[in-house]
């Protein structure tokens, strides 16, 4: 993984990861108590490749409507 950006609740966040072959990816996840803490994939992005973590970031933020300013960090 390249970054991951959650919330202050720590029950969402946004993970930006790099590939073996160069690519990127994101994908959104969750986590509750009655998981015990582990996070859960919540919308499937990480099928999705971006050339950059630029791309990558950007597709974040139309695709992931509540992390706002957790992704310029």
């Amino acid at each position: 993984m390249l970054v991951s950006r959650q919330t202050s609740d720590a029950d969402r966040c946004v993970h930006t990861f790099w590939r073996p072959e160069g690519s990127f990816g994101i994908e959104e996840l969750r986590r509750d108590p009655e998981d015990m803490g582990a996070w859960t994939p919540i919308t499937y992005f990480s099928g999705h490749e971006f050339s950059t973590e630029a791309e990558a970031t950007a597709a974040a933020r139309q695709a992931v409507p509540w992390p706002g300013s957790l992704l310029d960090r």
